[in-house]
């Protein structure tokens, strides 16, 4: 197995922005073509592609959908979109639109059950995302902490049939700080499912210390400022991963 690499667009208006620290004030505009964005990181080799609706996981539902609906149709490979889907019938459009994996996180916390049965009703395509502050699940957009640890929410899962946890640091998250590594391996150790690392990349090293950790559990890794700043070339990334 090689460490999947996913370049991420997220959204926000309709444009391809990435965030500070999950703040949405803190919001640098990256292009406003979605598919465009897209098609280029196809170009660059990427097989996978993930996807946010920023304003949907602060709405609790879709907000930016005609992007996500270019997107899909640009991106010849998988797709993994997130932000406020919260009900079987929004995941059930998604699917039927031709997304790869679905990623749930509010509803994860909030509404465990709903998770189990999308993950029943769509094996394979359900991710739970696992975003911590300071080792402690936020929700809502971030914009809440709760009293649940990240390991013991992605522990309630087990046994549901989820693809895989996406960890975020959000204190690293459009940081460049580094990913955090220790906090993800630790996790990938800590639970029966594969994991995800998000928030923080900067480089080509953090790709590097990644792909040593797939045998531990890590599945792949989300960049998106260093690529956009340049800091990291895809194509270098993709190279690195799948020889790991």
């Amino acid at each position: 197995m090689s460490l999947i690499v996913f370049p991420a667009i997220d959204l926000k208006a309709g444009q391809v922005v990435r965030l500070a620290e999950g703040d949405m004030a803190r919001a640098t505009v990256y292009g406003d073509d979605p598919a465009a964005q897209a098609a280029k990181f196809a170009d660059a080799g990427a097989q996978h592609l993930h996807v946010v609706d920023l304003d949907g996981a602060f709405a609790g539902e879709s907000v930016n959908g005609d992007a996500v609906r270019s997107i899909v149709s640009t991106f010849p490979g998988h797709v993994q979109l997130g932000g406020g889907i919260r009900t079987p019938e929004a995941v059930a459009a998604w699917f039927d639109l031709g997304v790869s994996r679905v990623v749930i996180g509010t509803a994860a916390l909030e509404n465990p059950e709903f998770v189990r049965d999308m993950a029943r009703d769509y094996p394979g395509g359900i991710v739970v995302a696992v975003d911590a502050k300071d080792g402690m699940v936020a929700t809502k957009g971030w914009a809440d902490v709760s009293t649940v640890s990240a390991t013991d929410l992605a522990r309630r899962f087990e046994d549901a049939g989820v693809a895989a946890v996406l960890f975020t640091d959000v204190g690293r998250d459009g940081m460049l700080k580094g990913c955090n590594v220790e906090a993800t391996v630790d996790l990938a150790r800590a639970v029966d499912i594969p994991v995800i690392a998000s928030g923080g990349v900067k480089g080509i090293g953090d790709i590097h210390v990644l792909a040593l950790h797939v045998r531990d559990g890590v599945e792949g890794v989300i960049t998106g400022r260093a690529l956009y700043d340049g800091r990291l070339e895809l194509a270098a990334a993709l190279s690195v991963a799948a020889a790991a």
